[in-house]
């Protein structure tokens, strides 16, 4: 099923033409017929129709790769080693336009991800409901559609706007587009605000986790890892809930949400639903099949679908390409608790003086696939919800802070589960995931500095987040910065 939006210049460039002159050159198109929903006339159409939502969200221009490695590049845990203005450089030092490539490539393909997600839920209830015949079917269509939508517009949260803890969500957010645009037309539309966007979010999710289904299978009650993986089911939304809770610092909701898919001890594990578990090994994660107990939601590739030039995950962080290499000089790197016993260690490799990650190291044509959210995370989430709820003597935060530390370092020694402690074992556990930036962000945290040439940058300085995008600003006049 392939959409079109056409942008409102075309409006502006067909008003320039007389009636005469349109006589002798005829003036495009500004929409695209929907035929009658005819992509939602069959069965097999909505089913590809749905599967078809992934593939804007794959892209190498956001979780595919370019939102991962943005992240990256703005957190301190990194060194650019090619001054490319088109791999997150200006991201990196901290100077970025809203021209940049990073900046106008994410906006874009967010929001057409959830123009199609919105194209899709309005097809469905003009349509799709009807031909599919079965309520509960329509409801899990939509609801993937939705969490996908939630997914993109937290992500533009995380970039473009203040988080959450500043002024409690009222500083602007991002314009909340909840119908499907096919056609040219005034697409003016002021930014809601923070809190106005989380409420869609956490009502977007809310809707998924009811609605979606609790497990993919393919026969019977076999169950279908690589669809687990590749798809939401409700227990994916429930644990991205936990991630948007915690970054709006609703602590009660992230217990509420984790205990759902968290036992009470260690093996924690989610006993309904997809059953999701820790790894024994860490490297498990990150090599094929890709689809572990512990891969909530990972975007897949082949050699027939890639993540496209300059967007693959191992073009940025693994030393055969090199874009960048780890801080020597970062907290991450220094922090004794990360010992030399740890297997976490093995997924970085050493090449001459500088280290880099091997978490992506399967090389041309880049098919190792993008991780989206772990089960590690969940767990991460939740200690620290329950650290701010109860304090550090929490039993369960304890537990669940050393199982993912005893995890990769069985020998290491248990420590107290403070904030500080838990920030670190997630700058640890996720380098080169893209968490950095959004723990930094949702904490409304400095920015450390970057070796010797980038200092700190203070979270008031007008550069802490990006700013927004150059396309938006020319097609969309209410967009206010």
């Amino acid at each position: 099923m392939k959409k079109k939006i056409i942008l409102s210049m075309c409006v502006g460039l067909l008003a320039c033409y007389s009636c005469q002159k349109s006589a002798l050159t005829p003036a495009l198109p500004t929409s695209i017929s929907n035929q009658g929903y005819a992509q939602f006339s069959t069965v097999a159409r909505i089913q590809a129709g749905v599967l078809g939502l992934y593939a804007t969200v794959r892209s190498g221009a956001s979780f595919g790769g370019r939102y991962i490695e943005a992240d990256e590049a703005k957190g301190d845990n990194w060194i650019n080693a090619t001054s490319n203005g088109i791999t997150d450089y200006n991201t990196w030092r901290e100077a970025n336009t809203s021209n940049d490539t990073e900046v106008v490539g994410l906006w874009g393909q967010c929001y057409l991800s959830i123009n199609d997600c919105n194209l899709f839920i309005d097809g469905m209830a003009a349509s799709g409901s009807a031909v599919l015949g079965n309520a509960t079917l329509t409801n899990n269509y939509v609801a993937e559609a939705r969490f996908l939508r939630a997914l993109n517009y937290f992500a533009l949260l995380n970039m473009y706007c203040q988080p959450y803890a500043v002024s409690n969500g009222a500083s602007p957010g991002v314009p909340l587009r909840l119908t499907g645009n096919s056609s040219a037309g005034d697409y003016t539309l002021a930014p809601a605000t923070v809190a106005q966007v989380y409420t869609q979010i956490i009502s977007d999710l809310t809707f998924a986790e009811a609605n979606l289904p609790l497990a993919y299978f393919t026969t019977g009650t076999t169950l279908d890892a690589t669809s687990n993986t590749t798809r939401a089911s409700r227990n994916t939304a429930i644990a991205l809930s936990t991630r948007v809770y915690l970054a709006k610092g609703d602590y009660a909701n992230v217990i509420t949400q984790a205990n759902k898919i968290v036992t009470l001890t260690a093996p924690f594990t989610a006993t309904t639903g997809v059953p999701y578990a820790l790894q024994a090994n860490i490297a498990n994660v990150f090599k094929t099949p890709y689809t572990t107990t512990e891969s909530v939601f990972s975007l897949p590739f082949t050699t027939a679908e890639t993540p496209g030039t300059q967007n693959q995950l191992a073009t940025y962080f693994v030393n055969t390409t090199g874009e960048f290499y780890i801080n020597a000089s970062s907290q991450l790197f220094t922090d004794p608790n990360w010992r030399a016993t740890d297997a976490r260690r093995g997924l970085t490799k050493v090449s001459g003086t500088k280290t880099y990650s091997n978490k992506y190291p399967t090389g041309s044509p880049y098919t190792d696939w993008a991780p989206v959210m772990r089960y590690s995370e969940v767990l991460l989430n939740l200690a620290e919800a329950r650290v701010n709820v109860n304090g550090v003597a929490d039993l369960q935060a304890i537990a669940l802070l050393n199982a993912v530390r005893q995890r990769s370092d069985p020998g290491a020694p248990a420590i107290i589960p403070t904030i500080a402690n838990i920030l670190e074992e997630r700058n640890i556990e996720f380098l080169a995931e893209g968490k950095r930036w959004l723990d930094l962000w949702r904490l409304h945290m400095d920015i450390p500095a970057k070796g010797a040439t980038i200092g700190v940058l203070p979270a008031t300085a007008p550069a802490y987040i990006w700013p927004m995008s150059a396309t938006e600003q020319v097609y969309n006049p209410a967009i206010g910065r």
